[in-house]
């Protein structure tokens, strides 16, 4: 999956005992189209959980804020778990493998640094881009 949105929070962290992280925050995306029969601008806007781990998580909670634009690549995953009554719920996330900042360093949340404000990390390249681990897929290319 391929998404271009707004931040709808702050990254939210969990860690773990062996010293993995684990990210998560909502992205809006935004649908406008004319509605033919009555030539009105409908606009929807679309709810999706983002999960980003380790290291990419990290950038994440430091460099974004709430209302931040930004582009991410990544799977869908549907989730099973059972509530407190018993009953079968399901969540469905994006589980990210990319990720760039769209949003520019001036317009940032005040206070808050710009991904290119900090040396050395993957968010420091001029396009924000910080790639996630992958797996061996045994692509020819």
């Amino acid at each position: 999956m391929i998404l271009i949105g707004h931040t709808g929070d702050a990254v939210k962290m969990h860690y773990f005992e062996g010293g993995g992280a684990i990210g998560r925050f909502p992205l809006a995306t935004n649908e406008t189209y004319t509605n033919r029969t009555t030539g009105e601008r409908v606009s929807n806007t679309e709810w999706h959980n983002i999960v980003v781990r380790n290291k990419a998580a990290e950038i994440c909670e430091k460099y974004l804020n709430k209302g931040d634009k930004v582009y991410i690549e990544g799977r869908l995953k549907t989730r099973k778990w059972q509530d407190d009554q018993g009953n079968d719920r399901y969540s469905t996330e994006i589980q990210c493998t990319d990720f760039t900042f769209l949003t520019p360093k001036n317009e940032a949340a005040p206070g808050a640094p710009g991904p290119s404000q900090q040396s050395g990390t993957p968010a420091a390249q001029p396009a924000a881009s910080a790639p996630v681990e992958e797996d061996n897929d045994d692509l020819p290319f």
